[in-house]
């Protein structure tokens, strides 16, 4: 809780992945990818409540043994490639209340984006409570490099062409104008907003930058190998 406000915690983690399966129960550096956000987030001095919301015995198995609660198991129709992460949001926070639970913010966190650093939950929740009133969600963005959208392209008709046209020409990295990602190190925001607009992305979000090391995402093997080469070296440092 900070400033009275009370916290959830929510780690959407279903069994099922294309990509790289079993990726949510798969053992980075031999601990579980969730496991890795389940103590993040009980690290935290402001979260109220550490909830996992999967479709998957294993993966409830493995959040209990972390400490995560998971006081359900999520519906398979809600486990699919298809099923949002709104859809997900609006059945837990619809069954905690239920159970009289209710909470003012709302931190959504990937499993599949395990780079944090110890403060990220605290500063955000800080960030954006202490703005209550004029600002009602939070979203991590990492600058993007060689992936800069004036560098994009795209094939038509066997021809290469701009993926956005019209974008200026550089040729100077340096030249352009910052551009960001959304990764997944922190969604955080007030409940009432968050159900109304049913997306982080609201008229009034603000953005979380993270460190250049934190712009990765686990989608495939090779992204797994590359959040483990670099969340080995960071834990060396004592970076994380």
């Amino acid at each position: 809780m900070y400033k009275k406000r009370k916290v959830l915690a929510l780690i959407p983690a279903r069994g099922g992945s294309k990509g790289l399966p079993g990726k949510n129960i798969k053992k980075l550096l031999g601990k579980p990818l969730v496991a890795w956000s389940i103590e993040q987030a009980l690290g935290s001095k402001y979260v109220d409540r550490v909830v996992v919301s999967t479709d998957c015995g294993e993966v409830a198995a493995v959040a209990r043994r972390y400490g995560a609660d998971v006081p359900f198991m999520r519906p398979k129709a809600l486990a699919t490639d298809t099923a949002s992460s709104m859809d997900v949001v609006e059945h837990a926070l619809d069954f905690l209340r239920k159970q009289g639970h209710v909470f003012d913010y709302l931190l959504l966190i990937e499993p599949t984006s395990p780079l944090r650093r110890k403060n990220d939950f605290d500063e955000g929740i800080k960030r954006l409570i202490d703005q209550e009133g004029r600002v009602d969600s939070l979203v991590s963005l990492g600058e993007i490099h060689m992936e800069h959208p004036a560098y994009v392209k795209k094939i038509t008709g066997g021809l290469l062409m701009p993926y956005v046209p019209g974008l200026k020409k550089v040729s100077r990295r340096q030249d352009l104008d910052k551009a960001y990602f959304p990764y997944g190190v922190i969604y955080l925001s007030k409940v009432p907003a968050l159900l109304k607009a049913r997306t982080f992305y609201q008229q009034r979000t603000i953005p979380y930058l993270i460190e250049r090391w934190q712009n990765f995402e686990i989608d495939d093997i090779v992204d797994f190998f590359c959040i483990e080469a670099v969340m080995g070296k960071k834990l060396k440092e004592k970076g994380l």
